[in-house]
């Protein structure tokens, strides 16, 4: 009784420093391409890629993070890329950077929460060219 008290005492006040809902979860994109895992970072969210619906390459290896322009990480497979860093509570939505692996690049990102069981996930470049997925809620 008293852990769930404080279970619950820790979970209004987690829930009291976001105004925005949090969308902590499994979340799948568009023809579910990719699963991705968002999940609370202290006060702001991240989220990893957890899986793919083509995880290897032509060869039959893990897909690696080929393009990016740290050469060092060129090796690591994709599976596990942290694509979310960063994202604090603005207004109605979260703010941060997204992390493409497809082109190897960083962007200024914005999570906005589309209902329970949806979200936009933005990227953009110089805050003028974005271009948004539209995430499900898998769990």
């Amino acid at each position: 009784m008293i852990r769930a008290l404080l279970a619950a005492g820790l979970l209004a006040v987690v829930s009291s420093a976001y105004a925005e809902p949090v969308p902590a979860g499994l979340w799948s994109t568009p023809k579910d391409k990719a699963q991705v895992r968002i999940t609370a970072c202290g006060d702001s969210l991240c989220a990893t890629l957890v899986g793919l619906k083509k995880p290897n390459d032509r060869e039959g290896r893990p897909k690696r993070d080929v393009r990016n322009p740290n050469l060092a990480l060129r090796s690591r497979p994709v599976v596990g890329v942290s694509l979310v860093s960063d994202m604090r509570p603005d207004g109605d939505a979260w703010s941060g950077t997204v992390y493409n692996p497809d082109d190897g690049r960083t962007y200024s990102g914005r999570i906005v929460v589309d209902g329970a069981d949806r979200l936009q996930l933005q990227g953009c470049v110089a805050g003028v060219l974005c271009k948004t997925q539209v995430l499900r809620r898998l769990r």
